[in-house]
């Protein structure tokens, strides 16, 4: 990868330390980084640099992480990562439905970050491989499913011809679901496709799992579904989700 190949990571955390060891993981890893203190200017940033990662810390001065990460969304569909001190579920759940990727709890190891920043540029490889400049999309990667069209290849989603504004991790999972359709994919197989991993066998946590869930809610209400009389989603209960029969009706499924 040459310098000016190289990606760009926005980093928005206002403890210098953490700052410090956020951005050599990062440049490790090969990214170019800009570090900034508080959520204005991560915004700023963002808006002006058209990063392919971003990292916020939701205790941030100014405008909060939660709301730093709304407005982001709004401007970028960069991976956005949430690194917080704060374990609490909850807080979780409200930052990947603010619009980030993936949720990272300080303290944590400086290799489980790079893990997950290979596992990105994997994905981002895989997509600019996918769809060459100037190539026409193969009508094998426009799937679709009741009102629903999806082309993998320009990576773009309609809903009745409405655009329902999916973070990256939300299309891929909706990706996913359209090519397999009624078969049924597991939280743990949707995670591993999510952090780019090819063997079946590698770890997944109760986290990895709790974001996928939070990622389908969230996929869900962008798309106006419901988990309990579902349209496009159906959940499995106790091993994961897959689409409904878009010829019949579909049996509710709690969960």
């Amino acid at each position: 990868m040459t310098k000016a190949d190289r990606r760009t990571a926005v980093i928005i955390e206002d403890d210098p330390d953490m700052r410090a060891v956020i951005v050599e993981v990062f440049e490790g890893a090969g990214f170019d980084t800009v570090a900034v203190a508080d959520g204005e200017q991560g915004v700023h940033e963002v808006v002006e640099r058209d990063p392919d990662a971003i990292t916020i810390d939701i205790s941030i001065p100014g405008i909060d992480g939660f709301e730093a990460a709304r407005r982001i969304r709004a401007a970028s569909d960069a991976y956005m990562f949430i690194i917080s001190g704060r374990s609490d579920e909850v807080d979780a759940v409200l930052g990947l439905s603010a619009g980030a990727d993936d949720y990272i709890t300080k303290p944590f190891r400086p290799r489980e970050l790079r893990a997950r920043i290979d596992s990105l540029a994997r994905r981002l490889e895989r997509q600019e491989k996918a769809a060459p400049a100037g190539s026409r999309a193969d009508a094998a990667d426009v799937l679709a499913h009741r009102d629903i069209t999806l082309d993998a290849d320009s990576r773009m989603v309609t809903l009745a011809d409405d655009d329902p504004g999916l973070t990256r991790s939300e299309f891929d999972l909706l990706t996913a679901l359209l090519r397999t359709r009624r078969r049924v994919r597991s939280k743990a197989e949707l995670a591993r496709m999510l952090r780019g991993d090819a063997s079946d066998d590698t770890y997944v946590s109760d986290a990895d799992e709790r974001a996928v869930e939070a990622h389908i809610t969230n996929l869900r209400r962008k798309l106006g579904d419901s988990s309990a009389a579902p349209r496009y989603i159906e959940t499995v209960r106790g091993v994961g989700y897959r689409l409904t029969d878009a010829d019949g009706e579909t049996a509710a499924a709690a969960g």
